[in-house]
């Protein structure tokens, strides 16, 4: 996303709204959608009291307007501007938003690069400007990540790190981490062309491709990009044959001409579920780093690089409030101090005490005390009850349906309403890790199509004290 239309406060101001704007999103689930479609936009500019937001097209400036639109406004309020400053989401019908793979001009070190003009590559998730390695605060739980991805980003295509492949839980930095080898790789190798996208926008353009019948202009277009990179690849499980089968392709293609691949997934390789062995010893055949949990000295770290150029200032006092109250994951925290910063912009006489601040964010520390008081067994117990089954059948082996369905329902919602680890939880259902990850998105798929069941797990949950806005993991 382009600023470069915009003078500093201006910038400043947008950047402060959209922080809001993302912020006042009600649950993971919808805070990393908002993340998701604002990294999208494709520039602002400000003429006179309008700022411009431009969207890919007219359909996305649609959608933008209508999801966001209203927040967006009240949140340029909250964020300081002049009640006359308005917004308009739109589009240019004339910008190509595009990467042209250009002719190589002598660069260092590797990796080996196309030396034609290629045809244009459309970028459909740009780099997100702030994603930066000084922006990403190093800790413990990621400085081995952070080692491999400087690597990767210093001598893109060496053989140890290609691929990196990073997994680790929802709201860890790993999209952050992946963007800012990105950034570093364009940075240093300006003619490279670094490509980053989702594996389910992949997946969609592979479709798009088989249905237009140009899926050798898809297959060109892939192997002539230097860097590629891609979030959530435990998508790619869930869907066709012949996809794995054009990735695997397409893998190889770029290893082999020493281009870099860099992946995430909430799991490691192994435990996708679907996902065919070949690729499995693909991902494993590079550096694989995981993304643990940060600890309290990273947590407080990481809430003072977030609270730098805060207005007003965020006190040490209050950093170290959320750093000790929210320890789930880092959007959490994030969210939480978005909170604090509208609160003291709303009313800047107010004492940021431990008991203003408790009740500021008391929906968080609620969420966050009720994830350490669910337990799987009490998961369990209640399943059992509401669809009139054993625990033993729910722990045996049996697919019938009538067992199939409280069994994953179950595994779902001890991944998304507790913070156990994958190990715990297939501990619990005396299952793999991939039985567990496969139960859980088949009860994801399901939801979309099944308000029976959606119903049922709405009442599971309050029976348990909790709402579908409480998730743990909004994106497995």
């Amino acid at each position: 996303m382009s600023n470069e239309n915009l003078d500093p406060d201006s910038k400043g101001l947008w950047n402060r709204a959209r922080m809001i704007c993302i912020s006042m999103m009600q649950g993971d689930e919808k805070r990393t959608r908002a993340e998701r479609n604002f990294s999208m936009i494709q520039s602002v500019a400000r003429e006179g009291d309008t700022f411009k937001i431009f969207t890919l097209n007219k359909l996305s400036s649609e959608r933008f307007e209508k999801e966001y639109g209203e927040d967006l406004r009240k949140s340029f309020l909250l964020a300081g501007a002049d009640s006359s400053v308005k917004i308009e989401i739109t589009f240019d019908e004339t910008a190509k938003h595009e990467i042209v793979i250009e002719k190589k001009e002598e660069q260092p070190a590797k990796p080996a690069a196309s030396h034609e003009k290629t045809e244009t590559f459309i970028s459909t998730m740009p780099l997100k400007e702030y994603y930066t390695f000084e922006e990403f605060v190093e800790g413990p739980s990621n400085s081995y990540v952070f080692a491999a991805a400087k690597g990767v980003a210093k001598n893109p295509g060496a053989k140890a790190l290609n691929p990196l492949f990073i997994h680790g839980g929802t709201g860890l930095g790993k999209t952050h981490i992946m963007q800012a080898i990105g950034n570093e790789i364009k940075r240093t190798y300006p003619k490279y062309a670094v490509c980053y996208l989702t594996a389910e926008a992949l997946l969609n353009e592979y479709v798009n491709a088989l249905t237009q019948g140009r899926i050798h202009d898809f297959r060109e277009r892939y192997r002539k990009i230097d860097v590629l990179l891609i979030d959530d690849i435990q998508f790619i499980a869930k869907n066709m044959q012949n996809f794995q089968e054009e990735f695997f392709n397409t893998f190889n293609a770029l290893t082999n001409a020493d281009k870099q691949i860099v992946l995430t997934s909430d799991v490691p390789p192994k435990d996708i579920p679907g996902i065919e062995e070949r690729l499995i010893s693909r991902f494993e055949g590079g550096m694989l780093q995981e993304v643990e949990s940060p600890g309290y000295e990273t947590r407080l770290a990481i809430l003072k690089k977030k609270s730098e150029g805060m207005d007003p200032p965020i006190r040490d006092t209050t950093l170290k409030f959320i750093a000790a109250n929210i320890k789930s994951h880092v959007r959490a925290m994030e969210g939480a101090l978005s909170k604090v910063n509208i609160y003291a912009n709303l009313d800047p006489k107010m004492q940021m005490t431990d008991a203003n601040l408790a009740n500021i964010l008391k929906d968080f520390i609620e969420k966050e005390k009720s994830r350490k008081k669910l337990t799987i067994d009490e998961v369990k117990n209640c399943v059992c009850r509401k669809y009139g089954v054993t625990l033993e059948q729910i722990l045996s082996t049996e697919r019938t349906q009538s067992i199939v369905t409280p069994r994953q329902l179950a595994m779902f919602i001890s991944r998304k309403f507790t913070t156990r680890s994958l190990p715990e939880i297939a501990k619990h259902f005396e299952k793999s890790h991939a039985t567990i990850i496969h139960g859980v998105k088949n009860i994801t798929n399901r939801l979309d199509v099944d308000p029976e069941l959606k119903q049922t797990l709405e009442e599971i949950l309050d029976e348990l004290g909790f709402t579908m806005g409480d998730m743990v993991d909004g994106n497995m």
